[in-house]
């Protein structure tokens, strides 16, 4: 049949329809005039017709599958690309994972961090805390777990730190037997032998698991602090921690212990307070943190907060931002991990080998990524993520740096005297919080504010390295800020740390050499599972550690 005849025919059925007079069409002229306006206003209905001639069995397959993804919304917003389209569209049921989840959560509060580990005691600084970045906290609390006992001397107690998104849970015990973080490492003649040593471990300020942090109530107004809680240091953990250690009446540390972030602060705790660690344990750290996992945190900040429900930090009357958390968190572990372990582990494998390819996870790879971001996203509140990631970056323990620290301190010192003052004549807690509030200005978080600037110290060119660059003025700058570390030092890298990399380990062992430190011992370990290794290999990574815990003092 022609294409004429084929448009007469449906004019003529139009027309009739229409219920119009065959006069309008009296003439084939005519006709054919009307049945061009009609295929112009039913074009669609003309390719369908065609295609129907033409390829029926692909018509029928279409016209079918157009059909059953009618009964769903056009995700484009153009509905006419169900009838054009000549293949169906994807399902997508990652998508549909999450929106189901949102829907969940909404009208529903923040989950409580504090519940995800239980069994810790708290501690309460009850007097404000002047922070690195001029910040002040009326009060904190820190969060903390023991094993073994102190004894009559008091030195023999260990201190370890944790990483970004640690609790004070590193060891089950009878308050809490769940496993913990470093389960193995740590009990009666284990690495860490709790029937030697008195071993104690925190939850970071700024984290969520019991210790102070954006979660927590701000006690001005009785709402949460969100990004209302000032920017917090590495070193502002330290000296938390060290309040802590008086209260227990631990003058000296035998020894700071701690890997990842753990390690920063085990490095800025020997810095600070020299006189009170004895030993010192950094594994898979940095003394400063450089370009890559700076740019690979920030990277995970920006699509935490790209989440429309992160809402600048105000999240927890409502949905938290649990699809930036989770991608957040599928970026972070790309770098925890190796690239060898995970050829050996996953390959190329997909998930289901018979099934056709999909844009949700369908690797192994993927679908591994996906469930550790799902198992995340709401264990941890999405604000310390932001708080505490930008801690380790901002690390440096260069001399010029830790200057400029100091002398922000030494600006902001009077602001502190002048509210320990007030705290004596203050009744009411809260009116004591806004106090604070008053005397720090309302900084926020997400603004950037102007800091007094300290002069780079001048280097007199004495220190030489073995391997590192001895003219670099940034190297010796480091070994300045490195000079007070004069305990025995281990430092353990490992090669297939990407975060971390070894030469980083290498340079935290040779600056403490060059400023003095004749302790210093290296180990650099032949394992496969990158930076999460200190968290895994415990043969190799708490078989250096008991060596040099229990290593006679000299």
């Amino acid at each position: 049949m022609s294409i004429a005849r084929l448009a007469s025919r449906m004019a003529y059925s139009a027309l009739r329809a229409e219920k119009r007079p065959l006069a309008v069409a009296g003439s084939k002229c005519k006709l054919r005039l009307v049945a061009c306006r009609i295929l112009s206003r039913y074009a669609i209905l003309t390719k369908r017709l065609l295609l129907l001639l033409y390829f029926p069995t692909t018509a029928f397959h279409t016209w079918t599958t157009l059909r059953q993804s009618s009964a769903s919304p056009s995700t484009s917003g153009d509905n006419s690309s169900e009838f054009t389209s000549s293949n169906p569209p994807l399902a997508f049921p990652c998508i549909d994972k999450l929106e189901s989840r949102t829907m969940s959560l909404d009208g529903g509060p923040e989950p409580s961090y504090d519940k995800v580990v239980t069994g810790y005691e708290t501690f309460n600084y009850s007097s404000p805390f002047l922070l690195d970045h001029g910040g002040i906290l009326p009060n904190f609390d820190i969060a903390y777990e023991t094993w073994g006992k102190l004894n009559e001397k008091r030195d023999n107690a260990i201190l370890i730190h944790t990483g970004l998104s640690g609790s004070s849970h590193a060891k089950s015990h009878i308050k809490n037997t769940k496993p913990g973080w470093w389960e193995n490492f740590i009990g009666p003649g284990a690495y860490i032998d709790t029937n030697k040593f008195f071993v104690i471990c925190t939850n970071v300020i700024g984290g969520c698991y019991g210790s102070t942090g954006p979660s927590s109530i701000d006690s001005a107004d009785g709402e949460r602090y969100a990004t209302r809680f000032p920017i917090l240091t590495v070193w502002d953990m330290v000296r938390a921690q060290f309040r802590l250690l008086d209260s227990l009446g631990i003058e000296k540390l035998h020894a700071s212990v701690g890997a990842s972030m753990g390690g920063m602060q085990s490095l800025a705790a020997a810095a600070l307070y020299p006189d009170r660690v004895n030993r010192l344990i950094s594994i898979s750290a940095c003394a400063r943190s450089h370009p890559y996992s700076i740019a690979l945190r920030h990277t995970q900040r920006q699509v935490l907060m790209a989440d429309p429900n992160w809402n600048k930090g105000f999240y927890y009357k409502g949905v938290p931002p649990h699809i930036g958390m989770k991608l957040a968190r599928e970026i972070a572990t790309i770098s925890y991990r190796s690239g060898p372990e995970w050829e050996l582990r996953f390959g190329r494998k997909r998930a289901q080998e018979n099934q056709s390819p999909a844009l949700c996870p369908d690797f192994l790879i993927e679908t591994y990524l996906d469930h550790q971001g799902e198992r995340f996203c709401l264990q941890y509140d999405a604000n310390s993520l932001l708080y505490v990631s930008k801690a380790m970056d901002m690390f440096d323990m260069s001399k010029s740096a830790v200057t400029k620290l100091k002398t922000q301190r030494t600006k902001n010192e009077p602001v502190l005297r002048r509210l320990t003052e007030r705290q004596n004549s203050i009744d009411e807690h809260k009116t004591f919080a806004e106090a604070c509030r008053y005397e720090t200005g309302n900084k926020s978080a997400l603004e950037q504010h102007e800091e007094t600037a300290a002069e780079a110290p001048k280097s007199d060119g004495k220190k030489v390295l073995s391997t590192l660059a001895t003219s670099d003025p940034v190297t010796q700058d480091l070994i300045e800020g490195m000079t007070g570390i004069k305990m025995p030092a281990l430092v353990l890298g490992v090669q297939s740390d990407i975060l971390f990399p070894v030469w980083q380990q290498k340079e935290i062992a040779e600056c403490l050499r060059a400023a003095g430190n004749k302790n210093v011992t290296y180990y650099e370990l032949d394992s496969m599972y990158g930076h999460d290794t200190f968290l895994i290999d415990g043969v190799s990574v708490g078989g250096a550690v008991k060596g040099h815990l229990e290593l006679l003092d000299t």
